[in-house]
């Protein structure tokens, strides 16, 4: 039987390069370029699966021009660079590397949360720049985090552990929203409580986002919602950059509306608004919530293993989707 092929779109840790070699023809990316779309579909001709990165876009189209495509295992958590209706569609396997990095990415947010509420980088840049001469009562007043209201807008496994983090290190009072409520004994474990999004909005003293982007959470948090908030409150989005109305964010940032924010994801990443580079309440960084080296190993190893699976024919650890049978069936028939 021969050995099956496959592409891995970036780079990505060497130990896993090899151990995918050890059962497939693969083809890395370690010079870590960043292919078009026409190239990486290019790329793709005559290969059996695909592990990408998050970022390249797997739709209609490449699968049409793929036709031996099986599989595609994202090295991420999020997938909306999945069109998922076309891969099921078209009977390939999808599949993602969730639990892997939910500590990691918990720690973060909870990090990106205190820096914002307590003016930590404004403080540094303060530093930096010159501007301490003397102690002053009033010098960069920020937010309490301990004993203060926490809301989490989705409460899957990420928002999950920083509402333990929240109510169980910092005791503040967790409230959440989420299209489905957690059992009672999640609730009980995370001390979180569920309650409607306004409600939500209203009442958090720091607002957490940690939702999928769908099409129905595409700016989620826009004017109307930014208007529900206090004028003390934080926002901090690990989620998706499409989350949030960033033009609506900055002008509540920029008229009092809301105190600050902190991102790690951005709608146009890795280009950002430009309106948002030029506040000095607002904590930015570079879509690095899962970046330790621990938790990047685990999610490549997880994205490989899934690959694997489906290549030998044995369901996905992870899967995202249901392949149609009979055009996965197709795709494993198919003789190059």
């Amino acid at each position: 039987m021969s050995r099956p092929h496959i592409l891995i779109a970036r780079a990505i840790a060497p130990q896993v390069v090899d151990f995918l070699r050890q059962s497939c023809e693969v083809q890395d990316n370690q010079a870590d370029i960043h292919w078009s779309q026409e190239a990486l579909i290019a790329q793709l001709q005559g290969k059996d699966g695909l592990l990408a990165t998050g970022i390249q876009p797997v739709d209609a189209a490449l699968l049409a021009a793929c036709p031996q495509l099986k599989a595609v295992a994202n090295m991420t958590v999020g997938y909306n660079n999945f069109d998922v209706a076309a891969l099921t569609a078209a009977g390939v396997q999808a599949s993602n590397t969730p639990d892997v990095l939910t500590e990691t990415t918990a720690d973060f947010g909870f990090a990106l949360l205190m820096a914002t509420a307590r003016r930590i980088t404004e403080g540094e840049h303060f530093l930096r720049a010159g501007k301490w001469q003397e102690w002053q009562y009033h010098m960069l007043l920020g937010t309490e985090v301990h004993g203060s209201t926490l809301g989490i807008l989705g409460m899957g496994r990420i928002g999950q552990a920083i509402a333990r983090r929240a109510a169980k290190g910092f005791g503040m009072r967790v409230l959440y929203h989420n299209r489905s409520r957690l059992s009672e004994a999640l609730e009980a474990d995370c001390q979180a409580q569920y309650v409607d999004k306004e409600s939500l909005l209203r009442q958090a003293d720091h607002l957490v986002l940690v939702l999928p982007l769908t099409p129905e959470n595409y700016h989620t948090i826009g004017a109307a919602e930014l208007a529900l908030m206090r004028p003390s409150a934080t926002l901090i989005n690990i989620a998706r950059g499409g989350i949030v109305d960033e033009v609506a964010l900055v002008q509540a940032l920029q008229t009092g509306r809301l105190a600050a924010a902190g991102l790690d994801v951005f709608e146009g990443e890795p280009q950002i608004y430009p309106g948002l580079l030029q506040l000095p309440n607002v904590v930015l960084t570079p879509h690095i919530a899962s970046a330790t080296a621990a938790s990047r190993l685990k999610m490549c190893q997880l994205a490989a293993d899934n690959l694997l699976a489906v290549l030998q024919g044995k369901p996905a650890l992870t899967p995202v989707n249901t392949p149609d049978p009979a055009a996965q069936a197709q795709r494993f028939a198919y003789k190059k």
